[in-house]
């Protein structure tokens, strides 16, 4: 038994005009031939015994000629990679030949032109008086919805792979940041070590000396009145002496004890202030490193910045200079100083080897990341110029906050 059914119920009953009676005579027809979905059906033997226009027009035929075909030869013969499709796997088959209804959405169709689209469909076996007769077929071809499976397939894969690097970027961030904070205390350590080094070897010896030539004096003056007159006034000149050694003495105290409060505390910046304090350090680094300095300031001396800015800022330059003086090898040094519509541009620049950029990109570059901390906290950025052979330029750009004026 084959089933067909007439998919032009809407032809006109009356030559010139539509009968209403005639055109909702056939109801199931008018639903397929409106409806967007494709639909067939085929018999026993696989062939289609009706199709709709929509399903028709679909795999590129029209509906008269794809009656009485078989409906897997022409349309579902193949994967999607062109491979065969064995008729005996088709899981439309498989619904009157089993009386399996299935529902689909991983394979194609294949139009009349060769070329192939993704399709959802459905088979539904047909029965007639218990016995199976054939299969109804709906299908909807989801282009559309394969493209947008896939963008959201690739966002998903993009986001999953932003995830893992800002993750890994994280983590790599919180491992410095550990390393810089372990750093940061070695070199803590260090300094204390060396200012207590400073105070017992410097200091120390001088306090040891001065405490001797105090108990000498003090003997000296005890026995001053049980010498004769001439020894007492040649002793009177030797205690003269020893006190302009103990004065010489004091005095190297205070130059000692006011340059570990330097190095503790810059006091310059108090009484010079940022701008004074950044061209002493320069003299001095080069005065020490014997180094040609080329000097150039354009900012407002009268613009105080917060002290925790201005210090900051001194760091900076301090860690700039020190880098020069460790590694650059340079006989020039060219500090610029600039203010420019709201920020301050301060750049150290050496004629020295230089070096490779990844250099100062190192987990290790300890220095350098914590010049970028310092930077980073007050909105600033460190830039890092240089090449082997052509020296190097750092270069802090740091926001100037609103326009302060020495009182």
């Amino acid at each position: 038994m084959s089933m067909h059914l007439d998919l032009n119920p809407l032809q006109p009953a009356v030559p010139g005009g539509l009968g209403v009676t005639d055109a909702w005579r056939d109801p199931l027809g008018l639903m397929l031939a409106s409806t967007g979905e494709g639909v067939f059906g085929v018999d026993l033997e696989g062939l289609c015994v009706f199709i709709n226009p929509a399903g028709a027009r679909m795999i590129g035929f029209e509906p008269a000629q794809v009656l009485g075909q078989n409906m897997h030869v022409l349309t579902h013969h193949s994967h999607g990679d062109g491979a065969h499709y064995p008729m005996d796997d088709c899981p439309i088959y498989n619904a009157f030949r089993r009386g399996e209804p299935c529902r689909i959405d991983s394979e194609v169709f294949w139009r009349q032109d060769g070329s192939s689209f993704p399709v959802e469909y459905s088979s539904y076996p047909v029965f007639d008086q218990g016995q199976v007769r054939g299969a109804v077929v709906t299908f909807v071809d989801i282009t559309e919805r394969k493209r947008a499976e896939e963008a959201l397939h690739r966002a998903k894969n993009e986001l999953e792979v932003r995830v893992t690097e800002r993750t890994h970027a994280l983590e790599t961030a919180l491992q410095q940041l550990r390393e810089l904070a372990a750093w940061s205390d070695a070199v803590r350590e260090e300094e204390r070590t060396r200012i207590a080094r400073e105070v017992h070897d410097e200091l120390g010896s001088l306090l040891v000396a001065l405490k001797m030539d105090v108990s000498w004096l003090d003997k000296r003056l005890y026995e001053q009145e049980q010498r004769p007159a001439e020894a007492a006034q040649s002793m009177r000149e030797k205690m003269r002496g020893k006190c302009q050694n103990m004065s010489r003495l004091i005095e190297n105290a205070v130059v000692n004890v006011g340059r570990i409060i330097t190095d503790l505390r810059p006091s310059i910046l108090d009484h010079q202030g940022l701008w004074g304090a950044l061209e002493w350090q320069a003299q001095e680094f080069v005065q020490s490193a014997e180094q040609e300095l080329k000097w150039c300031m354009e900012v407002n001396e009268q613009r105080v910045l917060p002290e925790p800015m201005a210090m900051a800022v001194f760091r900076i330059f301090q860690e700039m200079l020190s880098n020069v003086g460790r590694h650059a090898k340079a006989r020039t040094v060219d500090v610029d100083m600039v203010e420019r519509q709201g920020w301050l541009h301060l750049s150290v620049e050496d004629d020295g080897c230089g070096a490779m950029p990844q250099a100062f990109e190192s987990p290790q570059a300890y220095g350098i990341m914590g010049m970028r901390e310092r930077a980073r906290h007050f909105g600033g950025v460190i830039d890092i110029d240089s090449q082997p052979g052509r020296g190097t330029r750092m270069r802090l750009s740091m926001p100037l906050p609103a326009h302060e004026v020495a009182a």
